[in-house]
């Protein structure tokens, strides 16, 4: 059961349209998302990433026009809701990932989690802003 969670965003000097037609595209995400490994394959009608020596089943939100880009990751049996928007920003977009901190995880793996997806957003910024 999650007991915290923390906000994480950046903001992208692109449009919410381009942000979203790229973040909800699954085959960019090994160019962005540092846990999902270096492919992903959509086998049987789900998508299928190997990262190190786990296999992660990922789902995603429907394409949607309210740039909703939620999905749930299924790792060794233990499903795991990540909330993700893009949002209109003054800028362009902002990009918004909800960490949600679990009842048995330490200071040290939360921090951990967090770091890993604010690097994850900056890549998505730097690939998009090229």
């Amino acid at each position: 059961m999650a007991t915290e969670s923390l906000h994480l965003s950046t903001v992208i000097a692109r449009s919410p349209e381009a942000v979203y037609e790229f973040a909800a595209d699954p085959e960019n995400l090994p160019e962005w998302a540092s846990g999902i490994g270096d492919s992903i394959e959509h086998v049987d009608g789900e998508w299928v990433a190997q990262a190190a020596e786990v296999t992660l089943t990922i789902a995603f939100a429907p394409a949607n026009n309210f740039g909703v880009l939620d999905h749930e990751v299924v790792m060794n049996g233990e499903r795991f809701y990540n909330p993700m928007r893009v949002i209109e920003h003054p800028e362009g977009s902002e990009v918004i990932f909800t960490l949600r901190r679990f009842a048995d995880e330490s200071d040290d793996e939360f921090e951990t989690d967090a770091a890993t997806i604010v690097t994850d957003l900056a890549t998505l910024k730097r690939l998009l802003e090229a």
